[in-house]
């Protein structure tokens, strides 16, 4: 992380040092969620941002916040175009990610945004998480592994048409891999997990390790995890570099099995 940017984030912090983690119930239908989006360079020097999207939901409404080019510091490479389509002339005379992340974040408070919610909070937290100043957040993916766990996969778009929401448009929802789009989805498949759970569940499901319902990688892919033999639960564990919900499910199967087995 650059010099400039940590600059940028201790004057953030000093500025508004006054906004702290509100000690009250969240509610789906008073409080006011901005779903975030973020389209990346991929250059190996140091991945940046290079587009904002963001809408908000409140009383089951999905409104348009709006989207912004970036302008990195190092250039796209051609694996992120490939993604989604933006090259360095697209974003040459374009603000650069510390002049639009505030308005996007709300800092001052002007929106009164309560929650924010991403499709993979693990990715977008990596600019976004300084800029949180308390307020919570949800993890639609890692949330949907839990509450959706019949769906054939977890990406935003095939939740989208696996839960098929009413009021989506196709239109503002198809060009995949932008931020705007991708965030518009995510915005309706948090507003269907909130028809299933209380937001606090939402923010400590996201907070905490998760229990997974399948295996989705490797030679046992498709399989369930108690039928995995030990020693690959223990190369899960102790060897692999695999996320650390998978590790947190080895370990839960590793223990049941040794359990099982006194």
């Amino acid at each position: 992380m650059g010099t400039h940017f940590l600059r940028h984030i201790e004057r953030v912090n000093k500025r508004y040092n006054t906004i702290e983690r509100l000690n009250k119930h969240y509610n789906k239908y008073h409080s006011r969620f901005r779903i975030i989006d973020l389209e990346t360079s991929a250059n190996p020097l140091g991945s940046e941002v290079v587009e904002f999207g963001a809408v908000d939901l409140h009383r089951d409404d999905v409104i348009l916040v709006g989207s912004d080019l970036v302008r990195p510091s190092c250039g796209i490479v051609e694996l992120g175009s490939a993604c989604h389509h933006l090259t360095d002339a697209q974003v040459a005379e374009c603000p650069t990610f510390e002049e639009l992340v505030e308005r996007y974040l709300d800092v001052d408070g002007t929106a009164g945004v309560d929650v924010f919610a991403a499709h993979n909070w693990k990715h977008e937290a990596q600019w976004l998480e300084p800029y949180l100043l308390g307020r919570p957040v949800i993890c639609t993916y890692k949330c949907s592994l839990k509450y959706f766990p019949g769906a054939p996969k977890h990406t935003n778009q095939v939740l989208r048409y696996w839960l098929d929401p009413k009021g989506l448009s196709p239109f503002l929802a198809n060009m995949t891999h932008r931020a705007l789009p991708d965030a518009y989805v995510t915005g309706f498949i948090l507003r269907e997990l909130l028809e299933r759970a209380p937001v606090e569940d939402l923010i400590r499901c996201t907070q905490e390790p998760l229990l997974l319902p399948g295996v989705c990688f490797g030679k046992y892919r498709g399989g369930v995890w108690s039928d995995l033999p030990l020693d690959y639960l223990d190369w899960v564990i102790e060897k692999s570099d695999l996320s650390e919900d998978t590790k947190f499910t080895a370990e839960h199967y590793r223990r049941a099995a040794l359990d099982a087995a006194a």
